[in-house]
């Protein structure tokens, strides 16, 4: 158990049922009694709240389970994964993967974290590395800041990428902001 008093940023505590991370924290003191005013962001839906609590107010302190793991394939609606230490392989719906499907490409690593054996969250890398299968042709003079166009690349998603870009190129992209970065090659 962990008290108001004790939250500090980076801290996961379970509130009402759910799984929040604290990204901000502010002690307030007021002339009877001391409050903490606090950013949550929820771990497996994304969205965040503010809550004010009571610094004597009791929580339920989590500790995730972090493992590295290689994505193989996809079967449907099923992702399959590979445990990098024990070799145990384990299936995850695009309910549980989210977003993170538009970036998945086989061999590919990434973390996977759970709490008591359930999956809460998928931590991407950075950037991703992915190859532009349909876009319109790039022209002589298109510069870097001449304007964008749409760009589908070989996990399906679409995004916005320069007019110098082709079709076959390979470009670096942003899975946090989901735009472009780099053309690789």
């Amino acid at each position: 158990m962990i008290s108001g008093s004790e939250l500090r940023k980076g801290v996961i505590i379970e509130l009402e049922g759910k799984l929040y991370q604290v990204v901000d924290y502010q002690h307030i003191k007021m002339k009877r009694t001391a409050l903490a005013r606090v950013k949550l962001r929820d771990i497996q839906a994304g969205h965040t709240l503010e809550r004010t609590f009571q610094t004597d107010e009791k929580f339920t302190r989590v500790r995730l389970d972090h493992r590295s793991m290689q994505y193989l394939y996809n079967d449907g609606n099923l992702y399959y994964f590979m445990d990098e230490e024990n070799f145990e392989q384990m299936p995850l719906s695009a309910e549980q993967l989210g977003d993170a499907i538009n970036y998945l490409k086989e061999g590919m690593s990434l973390g996977i974290s759970s709490y008591q054996g359930e999956l809460v969250g998928v931590e991407l890398p950075i950037t991703v590395e992915l190859k532009v299968t349909d876009t319109d042709p790039g022209f002589k003079g298109n510069t870097a800041t001449a304007g964008n166009k749409p760009a589908k690349l070989e996990t399906g998603i679409t995004i916005q990428v320069p007019l110098f870009i082709n079709k076959e190129d390979v470009i670096k992209v942003d899975t946090r902001t989901v735009s472009y970065l780099e053309r690789v090659s």
